[in-house]
């Protein structure tokens, strides 16, 4: 990029024709020329340059939504970025882009839930099979490969079970077997870890969670290289995912601020674990334990943590819920990556056909999220909270 992240965040993406700080919304449909010889002109410079933003209609973007995709394509160190309205929107993206219908996925157990209906049930009735593997295990992931494997699918860390995986033994394996691989990497974003640049052919981020960073927007982006470009922009045409301008706006400015947001999530999550790793009634989540395998391959791909992590606590589910009913600072809700903590009981994971990622018998997941809050606050309010579990 030429700079710093921290410089590159804040000095990009300027409006200098309206001299304003952040570029404006522009909202479009139709898009007005001057002539029919300027249509086609827009669209000869489009085949020539796809990633130039060149619009003739209002599917393919405004000026507000290209800045956003410039300053993730370089924040990326990608080929390419597509907006999509979702997080989900951006997986679905990347996996229609590339599967057809005999082919084989290799998916990572520990998997989004609704990216496991999606891979699991519905792929199954276009006669593509999804083939879960051990995320602890690159063996498994090894033997599972076959002349059918089209694409190896990574969470990383794994969804609610925060596994890590060695994510270049993974790069070398399906470059040597001309697989594709993608990577959701919302969890540690391109500010923690550049998947492309890594090796991976497509990275996932909901821009949800800490590209966002206040709650109040729905967005993804799916961040390509130049070889996985071809399929993508073709998908891209024919399903018709896009981000409004507005929500564009609202996730440019917070990427402000991603890099302090992120630095404050480490530092909070960092001091809550430390509290968290000496309470004998739980097993924490999160690359604290120095010599264990997922602290090693947190260390040797990711400059630093976000703010999520997970519980493992064997009790009653009465327990469970008491401790988390208790607490005071922590909301209960889906998503996260806003600028405040929450919780959740993971009971949607006891139901689920994972293989390798399953909890015993009363055996109990919450999710934490640490928010920006005093982080002695958080603490406090979750050693109260604990005495409840027996």
């Amino acid at each position: 990029m030429g700079k710093s992240i921290r410089t590159f965040l804040k000095h990009t993406a300027k409006d200098f024709y309206n001299q304003s700080v952040n570029p404006p919304i522009v909202r479009a449909s139709t898009i007005i020329f001057k002539s029919m010889n300027d249509i086609k002109k827009t669209q000869r410079n489009y085949k020539k340059n796809p990633i130039g933003g060149h619009f003739d209609y209002g599917r393919q973007g405004t000026s507000t939504t290209h800045i956003l995709q410039q300053m993730l394509r370089k924040l990326e160190e990608s080929y390419q970025v597509y907006l999509t309205p979702t997080g989900f929107a951006s997986i679905f993206l990347s996996i229609f882009s590339i599967v057809r219908p005999g082919d084989e996925i290799l998916i990572s157990d520990p998997l989004y839930s609704p990216t496991r209906v999606l891979t699991e049930d519905y792929l199954k009735e276009f006669n593509i099979k999804s083939i879960f593997y051990d995320p602890k295990n690159f063996n498994d992931l090894k033997s599972k490969i076959s002349k059918k494997t089209k694409l190896i699918y990574v969470e990383n860390p794994g969804s609610n079970t925060f596994e890590f995986q060695d994510l270049s033994k993974i790069v070398s394996i399906a470059k040597k077997n001309k697989i594709f691989t993608a990577i959701d990497n919302t969890w540690g974003t391109p500010y923690l870890l550049k998947p492309i640049k890594l090796g991976f052919d497509m990275s996932i981020v909901s821009a949800t969670k800490y590209y966002s960073g206040h709650s109040d927007v729905m967005g993804g982006t799916l961040a390509v290289n130049k070889r996985a470009f071809k399929y993508v922009e073709k998908a891209n045409k024919i399903i018709g995912f896009r981000l409004s301008p507005d929500d564009a706006y609202l996730i440019t400015r917070g990427l402000r601020t991603l890099d302090v947001r992120l630095d404050k999530h480490q530092e909070n999550a960092k001091k809550v674990s430390n509290f968290l790793s000496k309470n004998k009634k739980i097993k924490l989540l999160y690359p604290f334990k120095k010599g264990s395998q997922n602290y090693k391959n947190w260390k040797k791909y990711y400059k630093g943590a976000s703010g999520l992590m997970g519980l493992k606590i064997k009790c009653k589910k009465s327990s469970v819920t008491k401790f988390l009913n208790s607490l005071k600072l922590f909301g209960y809700g889906f998503s996260w990556g806003g600028f405040e903590s929450l919780a959740l009981h993971q009971e949607s994971v006891l139901k689920e056909k994972r293989k390798f990622t399953n909890l015993a018998k009363n055996e109990h997941l919450v999710r934490l999220h640490i928010g920006l809050e005093d982080s002695n606050d958080l603490i406090n309010d979750l050693k109260e909270s604990l005495k409840l579990i027996k």
